[in-house]
């Protein structure tokens, strides 16, 4: 990565007081608070049941009838890996390629940094008012707020995204951001912050955003961007969406800002055919997404439309101290969401639980990628490790072997709560004593007597009584498998 240190030197903006004052607002909640709320939210629990069961069974369907599905996936991942073997290579590629087509390429190794930047850009051309596209990386460096906070409207132009700023809330799920709204919900916060009633009902609600918002695409200095993928070697920024907005907001402004973290590039157009193929179908369902959207240099003065000024940010942000580290496959992610749409804990709690900017089984391995292990100490257990995560994935990251080496590191680094710790501690102990461990039962047995009721134990008292709280547990059976064996040899 040392090309990466001349680039943000030489673009890089002098970082102001303002510019480094935003952080992640700080949930007062536990994830445990937050998630008992989400699970009594019966809104919530009505809106992730319909939607959720659409995607996961949109996606089954589309790749039921794509045998060439598997191929492709496999493909994909060795294109990920091959990419981040030599990140340095394809960037500085990248960079040469935007810059030839009349981009400008900017890097930023923070947050902060890459705010910066941004408002940089929209300071020297004096922009009032900007609209977005979807962008994760911009949620994730909470750039709308340093934005208004610098005197600038910003006017979220995808739909889902629209709603969540009326609301002043943050996206629950990676590509449908407003997914735990049911459409009455979105009715009555239409009503509430347009003054307009609206009917329940997505068309009506649809065209009266279309233009609340065209008028916003007609007046803007600036459109923001994130990148779906940078191709290498032409220099060209993708953007895949199933609406028209990302296409105005990269062709009607005089600026366009496209923000993305670095383990987006990949080499060649035709790698960019294989993703595309993937893609839509493990998000959505979907052959191919509505719009693919090819970038490539600011207007040129043939061209009656595009922006007079164009320019990348490449992020890093924590992503390449990965490329050496344990959550190196985390940087695969194509950020489709199925992976949030099959995991039976985020369909229970919906994203905003998780109380970060990524939600779900990849959200988890991101959060801890942007802000450390300890900032998952309580995220890193929210999973079944059922594996259903890992078989969806378009690039087959394994999800489940992450989170337990997230486990595995918050034990051994002592960040885990001492309770929990001690008793793993003495289950290993145990386990590795095969005498004792066969004693442990009908001591076991004996210990559980007051507590079972029906064959289960629905509550235990003190520190344990937090693993009964929202579960029932198989209380210790009658004979063991080992005790019950023993028995049929000596009847045989």
């Amino acid at each position: 990565m040392a090309p990466a240190k001349p680039a943000l030197e030489r673009s890089g903006p002098h970082l102001r007081e303002e510019d480094t004052l935003l952080s992640a607002p700080v949930e007062s909640r536990s994830f445990p608070e937050r998630a008992a709320g989400a699970t009594r939210d019966r809104f919530l629990q009505q809106a992730l049941t319909i939607a959720t069961t659409r995607f996961v069974a949109s996606r089954d369907e589309v790749f039921a009838a794509f045998p060439q599905g598997d191929a492709l996936r496999d493909r994909a991942r060795q294109i990920k890996e091959a990419v981040l073997q030599r990140l340095d290579h394809y960037l500085e590629q990248l960079t040469a390629n935007v810059e030839r087509a009349g981009g400008h390429v900017h890097f930023a190794t923070t947050a902060e940094e890459a705010r910066a930047i941004i408002l940089d850009i929209a300071r020297r051309n004096q922009v009032k008012l900007i609209v977005k596209g979807k962008s994760m990386a911009a949620e994730e460096i909470h750039l709308n707020e340093a934005l208004e906070h610098a005197g600038m409207a910003v006017a979220e132009t995808d739909l889902g995204e629209y709603i969540i700023q009326l609301a002043h809330e943050r996206p629950s799920h990676i590509i449908a951001p407003a997914i735990h709204k049911t459409k009455a919900q979105i009715a009555d916060l239409f009503a509430r912050e347009l003054r307009r009633e609206v009917a329940a009902d997505p068309e009506v609600i649809t065209r009266l955003a279309r233009g609340t918002l065209r008028e916003k695409f007609l007046q803007a200095d600036m459109g923001i961007t994130g990148a779906n993928f940078a191709v290498a070697d032409t220099g060209t920024i993708v953007l895949v969406t199933n609406e028209g907005n990302g296409r105005m907001v990269t062709s009607l402004p005089r600026v366009h800002v496209a923000l993305m973290g670095v383990e987006k590039v990949i080499p060649s157009m035709t790698d960019l055919v294989i993703f595309l193929q993937i893609l839509a179908r493990s998000a959505t369902g979907q052959k191919l997404s509505s719009y693919t959207t090819l970038v490539r240099g600011p207007r040129r003065p043939t061209e009656l439309e595009g922006p007079q000024e164009l320019h990348l940010v490449l992020m890093d942000n924590g992503r390449v101290r990965q490329l050496a580290g344990t959550l190196r496959e985390a940087l695969y992610c194509l950020r489709c969401g199925a992976c949030l749409n099959v995991c039976p804990v985020y369909r229970q709690i919906g994203g905003h639980a998780y109380g970060d900017t990524y939600p779900g089984p990849i959200g988890i391995l991101m959060t801890a990628m942007l802000r450390g292990t300890p900032a998952v100490k309580d995220l890193a257990h929210a999973s079944s490790l059922c594996g259903a995560c890992a078989e969806v994935c378009p690039v087959r990251i394994d999800i489940p072997r992450m989170l337990i080496e997230l486990r595995e590191h918050l034990d051994r680094e002592k960040i885990a709560p001492w309770p929990e710790r001690l008793l793993f501690k003495a289950c290993g102990w145990l386990l590795g004593r095969p005498a004792l461990y066969r004693l442990a039962a009908p001591l076991a047995r004996l210990g559980q007597a007051p507590f079972v009721r029906d064959g289960r134990i629905r509550s235990l008292p003190s520190f344990f009584g937090r693993w009964t709280r929202t579960r029932d547990l198989p209380a210790v059976a009658a004979r063991t498998f080992g005790e019950r064996w023993a028995a049929l040899a000596r009847e045989a």
